[in-house]
């Protein structure tokens, strides 16, 4: 006799009557850094033919990585990876002064896709520098970005501070000549804490002349701020080794609301939408709308999907590409 049939049961947190209400923070997702980066391995694609080689991840992002090498694009580490007669592009983090030197010795063909705000910080470093201040380097230990920027000037004119705790352990004093920089996706109130310690015990400190933390970053700690407050649980889509999108989990988490980081759909767990009625959801900068649509689906398989898109600013900045993908 054949076993009775058994259904199997749905997964925790899944229940198609119950309703969900999803919202969508606004801005997220792509800023014009990453959509300018993105485009110049493409132009270059298209202009040299395959394979252009790429210096480190082009964006912080697997599914980005992931579709360029589909196209053609060779990642690796370091030039001497590269052949002499192969176009390389550098990531948009920025490179020290290092790399396009050697890039030049070796008369190799390189498209630096370096962020413009980024590249922005590296004209304020060589000014301070210029000035005989000593720079105070707000930011990551070994994010590509610290170490493009910290590479832009010499060796011992720079000190990195990752936290208020750093500045009280500085071994500078009222007398030395100092400014201060700041990586572009830092916390915007973790950043303004240091600067305030800064300033606090090295009054004569020179800050720059605009704020270094990107319009992006700032805009989507700004949103997820926004919608945290009304969700059980927010959910930002980015990559571990991402500082803007990191940042977004923490900041949902200051709000007193559960985040968590998920790289696609598939690493949503149903059994996190237990009692759950509300959740949040966002993107790092370096993450395509199409993995955002993708959760939103995925969230559908186990839930009726109540929409609602949250806009807290309008973004419309767009970068040129270097000349000579446009020539």
């Amino acid at each position: 006799m054949n076993a009775p049939f058994q259904s199997t049961p749905a997964p925790p947190g899944s229940d198609p009557r119950l309703p969900l209400k999803l919202v969508i923070a606004a801005p997220r997702g792509f800023c014009a850094g990453v959509d300018r980066a993105i485009e110049i391995v493409e132009r270059a694609l298209q202009k040299f033919g395959a394979p252009v080689y790429v210096r480190h991840e082009i964006v912080h992002n697997r599914y980005v990585v992931d579709s360029l090498k589909a196209k053609g694009a060779i990642f690796v580490e370091e030039l001497d990876e590269v052949p002499d007669d192969a176009p390389v592009v550098f990531s948009a983090h920025g490179v020290p002064k290092t790399v396009p030197a050697e890039a030049e010795r070796r008369n190799m063909l390189y498209v630096d896709a370096t962020c413009p705000l980024v590249s922005k910080v590296h004209r304020q470093a060589e000014r301070q520098i210029e000035k005989g201040q000593h720079i105070l380097f707000i930011g990551h230990a070994g994010h590509p970005e610290v170490v493009g920027t910290m590479g832009q000037v010499p060796a011992g004119q720079i000190t990195l501070v990752e936290t208020v705790e750093d500045v009280a352990n500085l071994r500078f004093t009222a007398e030395d000549d100092l400014s201060y920089l700041s990586q572009t996706t830092l916390s915007v109130d973790d950043t303004h804490d240091i600067i305030f310690a800064l300033k606090e015990r090295f009054p004569q400190i020179v800050a720059p002349k605009a704020e270094d933390i990107c319009y992006a970053t700032s805009n989507r700690q700004a949103a997820v701020k926004q919608i945290a407050p009304s969700c059980d649980l927010v959910l930002v889509i980015g990559a571990p080794n991402s500082s803007n999108s990191l940042r977004l989990v923490e900041v949902a988490e200051r709000m007193g609301t559960d985040a968590r980081l998920i790289q696609r759909a598939e690493e949503i767990d149903p059994s996190w939408l237990e009692g759950i009625g509300t959740v949040g959801l966002t993107a790092g900068a370096s993450a395509p709308e199409k993995l955002v649509r993708e959760v939103v689906d995925r969230l559908s398989d186990w839930r009726v999907v109540e929409e609602d898109i949250v806009t807290t600013a309008e973004e419309n900045m767009i970068f040129k590409l270097p000349r000579q993908l446009t020539e």
